[in-house]
């Protein structure tokens, strides 16, 4: 390998990564959070770039990790190397138009255009990104590649399409598996069909899944009951990617779970005993035949453990709860910073107006999806000052939880949960990374017996089956 000058010297698992795949066309970066695979992939870039194998990045990328970039590209990318930086917008203006423009003109400038992941659902992002694909040796990647997870989504066949042109891709993402090994069909895809060896999903998932049919309705589907051959699955996996986890490579505090049980009222447990009937009752006679009917019961199950009763006209009545105020409990509890997750926004501004009451206006902000970008920031810096008053962040994990450092947090409350790992994991290392100096406490507010029990028991067997899929022992997680 050509000696490469580094602008920031790597760790030693990033060098390793870097020596491994630099000159690989297809290669998964499948590191930790925290542990610096976007410095990776921008060294692979500008190395291949000094070596003329490539001229132009795309970045893909979700909403709120691709803006990201432009300070890691600032931080990483050698000073030697000339660069253009665009970041994509839907909407073009005069200065975003010329932007695009200068891209396309060749020079001996290295060019990055950053998009977003949901500029491939559109026909003017993919049309742009294919233009510079024919025009240019492109290096694509996509950050967080578990948004290309779903074979049949728009987005993902758009970027699979437009990533066949490019001269070198790579996948980048902490937990490539978030649901079951099949998520892995359409990222390594769209690095080569040849790694997996399936041109058909049906092939791979025959190989890999124990499948039988079923019937509900007038549907008919293939049910996973089961995985197998992962060993053989992890074995491909090991000729193109490097994996690293954060407890192998860096010094960082430890993690502590804790569960805080809260009991469900009176009011709350006949709504949630009537609904859980109702629930079943629908089932056995066919009524909750398709998946989207059978989660709208199971999202009314935790409202009504959260508070809320959602009727069938969507209405919402409130229950009468002992959730929040545990919460508020558990906060005059603590020392020091904390961020509050929650899957709904009414809780999110709920617990902020319950929060400002008890330590005051100034102690608290919020993150959803509501919160404008260019307030995003600013929270994010007032929170990371030590000597600032802003000692709360309550957040939805969609908005918050991805490409934000929150260190200066040594407490974090998931007031609910979803069924989603990945959001799981991306919230819960917001504050679990390099630059945090303290332990980190976890606590999950959770009604025994109810719906509750169950979401964290998914989350529980979801990184077990991730765990074996990479070839590592089960990672001891909300025990």
């Amino acid at each position: 390998m050509t000696r490469f000058v580094f602008k920031t010297d790597p760790y030693d698992h990033q060098r390793q990564a870097f020596d491994g795949s630099a000159e690989q066309e297809n290669y998964a970066l499948l590191m930790d959070m925290g542990t610096g695979k976007t410095k990776v992939c921008i060294d692979t870039i500008a190395y291949n770039f000094e070596k003329k194998a490539v001229d132009f990045a795309i970045i893909v990328a979700p909403k709120g990790v691709i803006a990201n970039w432009i300070g890691e590209i600032e931080t990483h990318l050698p000073d030697r190397v000339d660069r253009e930086v665009v970041m994509w917008k839907p909407n073009l203006t005069k200065t975003k138009r010329k932007e695009l423009t200068d891209l396309y003109k060749e020079n001996n400038k290295l060019k990055f255009l950053l998009m977003n992941i949901e500029a491939f659902s559109t026909k003017k992002g993919v049309d742009v990104s294919e233009f510079f694909v024919k025009k240019f040796k492109v290096f694509m990647a996509v950050d967080e590649s578990t948004t290309i997870k779903n074979r049949q989504a728009k987005r993902t066949k758009a970027v699979c399409d437009v990533g066949r042109g490019a001269v070198m891709r790579r996948i980048l993402t902490g937990s490539p598996v978030t649901k079951s090994p099949m998520d892995l069909f359409s990222q390594m895809d769209f690095l080569s069909p040849k790694i997996l060896g399936f041109k058909s999903y049906y092939a791979f998932q025959g190989r890999y899944a124990v499948v039988q049919r079923r019937s509900m309705g007038a549907h008919s589907f293939n049910q996973i009951l089961g995985f197998q051959r992962l060993d053989e699955l992890t074995e491909t996996l090991d000729g193109h990617s490097f994996r690293v986890r954060k407890e192998d490579c860096l010094d960082l505090p430890d993690k502590v779970y804790m569960k805080r049980e809260v009991e469900l009222t009176p009011e709350q447990t006949d709504a949630y005993v009537q609904m859980k009937n109702l629930a079943l009752a629908r089932l056995d006679s066919g009524d909750l035949s398709t998946t989207q009917n059978v989660l709208t019961q199971i999202m009314r199950l935790q409202q009504i453990c959260l508070g809320s009763l959602t009727d069938d006209n969507g209405d919402v009545h409130p229950l009468k709860s002992n959730r929040q105020s545990e919460l508020m409990n558990i906060c005059e509890e603590i020392q020091g910073k904390a961020i509050i997750w929650a899957t709904w926004t009414r809780d999110i501004r709920s617990i902020a107006e319950a929060l400002r009451d008890r330590f005051g206006v100034e102690a608290v902000a919020t993150l959803h999806g509501e919160t404008p970008d260019s307030d995003r920031q600013q929270i994010v810096d007032a929170f990371q000052d030590r000597q600032s008053e802003l000692r709360f962040i309550v957040g939805h994990p969609k908005t918050g939880g991805y490409g934000l450092t929150l260190t200066a947090a040594n407490t974090v409350i998931y007031y609910s949960n979803s069924y989603d790992l990945e959001l799981r994991l991306q919230s819960e290392d917001r504050a679990h990374r390099i630059g945090q100096e303290n332990k980190v406490t976890y606590i999950d507010l959770i009604s025994p017996k109810t719906i509750d029990e169950k979401i964290v028991t998914a989350l529980r067997n979801k990184i077990k089956i991730a765990d074996l899929v990479l070839g590592e022992d089960a990672r001891d997680w909300l025990s």
